[in-house]
């Protein structure tokens, strides 16, 4: 009887925090479904109906972008974030996985962990704050590296900023503020492949390039993929880095270089609330289809 008693409470406690931990999951999962609904899915939907309204609300169909795309503006910005999309997806997927694969080489701990720590700290200084510091950067006159930039030709910051490499260097700017959160992201996933994997790769006598590239790599794919979509969908909503240097280049830089910008430019210059809302809807439909596409063509939630 004392047996019975014992194991049917030693049941019931399990099943009682069983339910607390069902009860908290529960609790996390209703948060986030709240703040998705108001942050996320309402304001998409306020965009959608703007994008298809006129300003007084009437149904116009696709003609607010039509109007949109007819403007003088709007290829240049397209092909501007579509050059930028190139340059900061390439290096971010062959930097990255490189820098991750040489980090986990490295055999110390020590010299591991201050590694990590190193490419994480320009993640600290994201957004406008990075740009300033970039903005500093770039400057001849006042840059550390002045002897190195006017060794590339370049004597003053017009020169730098010039709207023909703008593409560049707003990639260089996303790669230092971005990367280094995924270097340690694709770090803790290589740290989660099969050890009896790497060891069979041993065996059969494949070096570290081999390894890397037919064990390694291929295990990567799927985190590969979810930085790429993530990386192109904040890509494509570049704002912040060229509204601050057309600021700061007083000119040089357009205020219309990104979608975001122009974007920006229908709603608060021109008054055109429905025009901005049809471009961020474009934004949206390109985003959602890329990813989409990504994720069809990688396998990304087949079973390994």
């Amino acid at each position: 009887m004392t047996l019975t008693r014992s194991l049917s409470g030693s049941a019931h406690r399990r099943r009682r925090g069983a339910g607390r931990q069902s009860r908290a999951g529960v609790a996390f999962v209703a948060t986030y479904v709240l703040l998705l609904i108001a942050f996320g899915i309402l304001p998409t939907g306020y965009a959608v109906y703007f994008a298809f309204t006129d300003a007084g609300g009437t149904f116009t169909g696709f003609s607010n972008f039509v109007t949109t795309a007819r403007d003088f503006r709007f290829m240049d910005a397209v092909g501007h974030v579509a050059v930028y999309l190139v340059f900061w997806l390439v290096s971010l997927v062959v930097f990255v996985v490189g820098l991750a694969l040489l980090l986990h080489r490295v055999a110390s701990g020590t010299v591991s962990k201050a590694l990590r720590f190193f490419y994480y700290i320009p993640g600290a200084l994201a957004g406008a704050a990075s740009v300033l510091v970039w903005l500093f950067m770039l400057d001849p006159t006042v840059s550390p590296v002045s002897s190195l930039l006017g060794t590339l030709g370049f004597d003053t910051f017009g020169e730098v900023v010039a709207p023909g490499n703008l593409a560049l260097l707003f990639a260089i700017i996303a790669f230092w503020t971005g990367a280094g959160g995924w270097i340690v992201v694709m770090y803790g996933a290589l740290n989660n492949i099969p050890k009896d994997v790497m060891e069979a790769a041993h065996i059969d006598g494949a070096g570290a390039w081999q390894t890397a590239w037919h064990v390694q790599i291929p295990m990567l794919r799927k985190w590969i993929v979810y930085m790429v979509i993530l990386a192109f969908a904040g890509g494509a909503q570049l704002f912040v880095e060229p509204q601050l240097l057309a600021l700061a280049s007083v000119g040089v830089a357009g205020r219309d270089y990104s979608l975001n910008q122009l974007t920006y430019d229908f709603a608060f210059q021109m008054n055109n609330i429905n025009g901005a809302a049809a471009v961020s809807v474009e934004l949206l439909v390109v985003s959602v289809s890329a990813a989409a596409l990504f994720v069809a063509r990688s396998g990304f939630f087949d079973a390994d």
